[in-house]
């Protein structure tokens, strides 16, 4: 028996042996060769010089200003929320209970051209800031939806506040909050450097405003931005609940558009989009 299982064996393998070399004759007999003759200086083509390229930056990698994150527009959602309880104001000399709104969660920012829109000159001086003192623009308040402005403030200085339109910020400089005078210098000097502004004297000179107003600090405005200084006694709202001087800056001429920026009933209260 155990013959008989070699002999099986020598078998198998011949019969392998065998396949394989006929397999092997096959492909030698349909093998194609050519020869190929060329100088030893012809090309096909025109080889050119490389060129060196600079890559351009991926989105992820220009996202920070001044080592911050960029100030976007994201960062101006109305900070309203629906676990506020409810507070008793006097409003017209009665007393009402005042609900805040649902913030980020139940409404979107301004819409202009059915996208959400914050205008984009208060981003550029924020960013501006971040860059030039390398310290983290902090945004109190950006939006406000009319709901929550009224539940923050209802003093008649904010009835009309452009928060509500996206053309409003009050924000302070971490690490530089007790030298809010040093901001309000950058803000003049983004008009002084700027190439379309540092020309024109309605944008690179500011003017002292003389009027009534809520602060004590006589504000600064140009063509095209109000600034305000709030000491830490000052302006304190819902928003601004921490004990730092802050600056406003509110917008009063639209670049893109050549026009005035006014607060508007309709832009303020319909300009939105509620969930």
């Amino acid at each position: 028996m155990h013959r008989l299982f070699l002999l099986i064996l020598v078998v198998l393998a011949g019969c392998s042996g065998l396949e394989d070399s006929e397999k092997k004759k096959i492909k030698e007999m349909n093998a194609i060769g050519e020869h190929i003759y060329r100088s030893h200086d012809e090309f096909l083509f025109p080889l050119e010089k490389p060129v060196r390229h600079i890559r351009e930056d991926y989105p992820w990698e220009d996202s920070d200003v001044g080592n911050h994150s960029r100030i976007t527009k994201d960062l101006f959602r109305c900070m309203g929320s629906q676990h506020s309880p409810p507070i008793t104001q006097h409003i017209n000399g009665q007393a009402m209970h005042v609900f805040d709104c649902g913030g980020m969660d139940q409404h979107s920012l301004p819409l202009k051209g059915g996208k959400e829109f914050i205008y984009p000159a208060l981003i550029e001086l924020l960013n501006y800031i971040q860059k030039k003192t390398q310290k983290k623009v902090i945004i109190t308040c950006g939006h406000r939806c009319p709901m929550h402005n009224t539940y923050s403030d209802h003093s008649k200085f904010n009835t009309t506040s452009k928060h509500m339109i996206g053309a409003e910020v009050d924000f302070y400089v971490k690490g530089m909050e007790w030298n809010p005078e040093a901001i309000v210098k950058l803000i003049k000097n983004y008009y002084h450097e700027h190439p379309k502004f540092k020309e024109d004297e309605r944008f690179s000179h500011f003017i002292r405003f003389e009027g009534q107003t809520d602060v004590s600090t006589l504000p600064w405005y140009n063509k095209e931005v109000f600034v305000k200084l709030f000491k830490k006694d000052e302006g304190r709202d819902l928003d601004n609940d921490h004990r730092y001087p802050f600056i406003a800056i509110q917008l009063k001429w639209d670049r893109d558009q050549s026009e005035p920026v006014t607060y508007n009933w309709s832009k303020a209260f319909n300009g939105y989009l509620r969930y």
